[in-house]
């Protein structure tokens, strides 16, 4: 589902707003037989190469470990005692904090339990085509290590006004005035070029991941071991715990089971290897699934189709966009 269909589904109720209109959504995406809780992994770019919104969240609720195919930046507007899970590296995060997220990278918002307040955010996607098409126009613009993810603390550091630029872009997205795309865009390349300003001065230092704790640990194991078997009690005794103490830290830091992150964790590489043209046999042997038919069963059960599917839906959408 493209990011308009939702905006558009959610304009059929007008009257609703905040957490009311989340729950709707939920109940409607769940009525035409979408998974609400997998909505920010199903979710696609509408433009070819730029697309920016505001979100807020009320509660973990939707917030499950995901990855795009495309770029992400995404701009705190506050903190609410968030904390961001990138690939294995937990972030605590502040108002004015900048994530960077490439394709195919695990990540996920942790929010606290009692939320006084919704975490707001704006979201900025690029598409893999307009990123390589700036870098080709600004070369050393947009480094090598585009392919990492990287976190930005902007607050104190005099790089504060990245927040506007940021608000801008939303803001031409929503009015949709004349020109409004090459808008978006313009506004989309300031912004790199600021933030590759911010990120060679040492006023505004990337982040540090917050020191390693049980589930850091248990999540970095799970990094560089998902391709082979994982069970709860080998973890268990590599880390001297309990295996209820493992799925207890799981179900309250992150809402699921241990058994359901690992396999959220698989499928999203198998979709960066789905689209990378391997072979769908060698997909499930690679990401750690024992066979094909639990791979296709778990593939299903947390998209919503099979793989043979996805890949035809990503080979469709590549023809649309050299077509274009």
């Amino acid at each position: 589902m493209k990011l308009r269909e939702l905006k558009r589904i959610a304009q059929e109720s007008p009257e609703l707003q905040g957490a009311q209109l989340q729950q709707w959504l939920q109940s409607y995406l769940a009525q035409i037989g979408m998974d609400p809780n997998a909505i920010y992994q199903e979710l696609e770019m509408a433009s070819r190469y730029v697309d920016t919104h505001r979100d807020t969240s009320y509660s973990n609720a939707q917030m499950q470990l995901h990855s795009h195919a495309f770029f992400e930046l995404i701009y705190c507007v506050n903190s609410c005692g968030a904390e961001y899970l990138v690939g294995p590296e937990r972030y605590r995060l502040q108002q004015g904090d900048i994530i960077f997220v490439p394709p195919g990278v695990s990540h996920r918002p942790l929010l606290p339990e009692n939320m006084t307040e919704p975490y707001k955010r704006y979201v900025i996607w690029l598409s893999p085509e307009f990123v390589a098409q700036y870098a080709r126009l600004f070369p050393g613009a947009f480094p090598d290590r585009h392919t990492r993810a990287a976190m930005l603390r902007t607050a104190g550091s005099g790089w504060e006004h990245l927040g506007d630029l940021f608000r801008a872009g939303v803001r031409e997205s929503e009015k949709e005035a004349e020109g409004w795309e090459a808008a978006v865009i313009g506004n989309t390349m300031q912004l790199l070029t600021q933030i590759r300003r911010a990120t060679n001065e040492q006023s505004a230092s990337p982040l540090c991941a917050e020191q390693p704790e049980l589930l850091d640990m248990i999540t970095t194991y799970v990094e560089e071991n998902y391709g082979q078997p994982l069970l709860i009690g080998d973890l268990a005794k590599r880390f001297f715990v309990s295996s209820s103490t493992i799925s207890h830290l799981f179900k309250q830091k992150l809402g699921v089971s241990f058994c359901r992150y690992v396999t959220q964790r698989r499928l999203i590489d198998a979709k960066t290897r789905i689209e990378n043209g391997q072979r769908l046999a060698d997909v499930a042997a690679k990401t750690g699934f024992s066979d094909y038919s639990g791979f296709y069963r778990a593939f299903r059960q947390e998209y919503g189709i099979s793989p043979r599917q996805y890949r035809l839906l990503q080979e469709a959408d590549a023809r649309a966009h050299s077509e274009g």
